[in-house]
């Protein structure tokens, strides 16, 4: 079976959370919440999905959709083990590459990504609406598209930080802010089968991807939605500084660890110390990471 670079790419960050224990035997997946994720359209997730069926890491069950096998796992799924394609191939984090490294100007037009990553009509349509969709990039009033300096910089990237350092722990203090026992509890668990599973294995997305979910789960009990709003915004731009990511799978742990003593505090209603910590936790991801680190 054949399949371009995006769906290839898809289906290895999903056979790569299945292998590392995030995706467990049985779990569901969404082909609308899997391209919410990518922010791409659900014809490369469908592609992706068909991929992983063929070879037996999911099975589709008539008018249900998508499962994680029961013998996933035991089939020694490694990313190696599905048709993917490296970063270098993949147009998408090409094109952020390249952005990245100032190789194309800000103003772009649909033709000259056709020509310069060798794409369709519709690659390129869905390399853009991904990039829109994590916010550096946007239609022009007109012809053309332009690209945002977000989180490009280590500056950038230090900024959002801070602003998140404002943020995170005044949700927590927000008059409206409501325990959720359901949520904390699925937050808990996610967060122990992650220090469960062997981290090393896991795809850089994946890693990032949990911490972020952790995040604006937690921010959304605040009751507050221009809270969440914002974290979701500066966390779609500051993927771009993400693709280079290098996460060190013992910072990771240390994270995780953190992320479990902030759930307690909240679980105690101790919500003035449940801030602190979070502040203490953003600040302490600031000081010990490069940009290409990341909680």
């Amino acid at each position: 079976m054949k399949t371009s670079s995006l769906p290839q790419s898809i289906a290895s960050n999903l056979a790569g959370r299945i292998a590392s224990g995030v995706l467990e035997p049985g779990a569901h997946l969404s082909a609308q919440r899997v391209a919410d994720e990518f922010g791409v359209s659900r014809s490369p997730v469908r592609e992706a999905l068909t991929l992983l069926e063929d070879k037996k890491i999911l099975q589709r069950e008539k008018n249900r959709g998508y499962f994680v096998s029961a013998s996933a796992r035991e089939r020694s799924l490694d990313i190696k083990n599905v048709e993917h394609t490296e970063t270098s191939a993949d147009p998408y984090l090409r094109f952020a590459e390249d952005w990245l490294d100032d190789a194309i100007p800000e103003d772009v037009t649909e033709q000259m990504l056709r020509d310069r990553y060798d794409l369709t009509k519709a690659g390129v349509s869905e390399i853009l609406h991904r990039a829109s969709h994590e916010g550096w990039a946007e239609r022009k009033q007109g012809y053309g598209w332009h690209l945002l300096p977000v989180a490009k910089t280590p500056e950038g990237f230090d900024q959002v930080y801070r602003f998140r350092m404002v943020i995170e722990p005044a949700a927590i203090l927000e008059p409206s802010f409501q325990t959720s026992s359901d949520v904390i509890e699925g937050l808990r668990a996610q967060q122990l089968r992650i220090l469960e599973s062997d981290t090393t294995r896991m795809p850089t997305f994946n890693r990032l991807e949990k911490g972020t979910e952790f995040h604006e789960e937690l921010i959304k009990m605040s009751g507050n939605p221009y809270f969440h709003t914002a974290l979701v915004r500066v966390n779609r731009m500051r993927r771009l500084m993400e693709y280079r990511a290098k996460v060190d799978p013992e910072r990771l742990a240390v994270q995780c660890r953190e992320h479990l003593g902030i759930l307690d505090l909240i679980s105690r209603g101790e919500l003035i110390e449940a801030s602190y910590a979070m502040r203490q936790h953003l600040g302490g991801a600031l000081r010990k990471k490069s940009p290409m680190e990341w909680d």
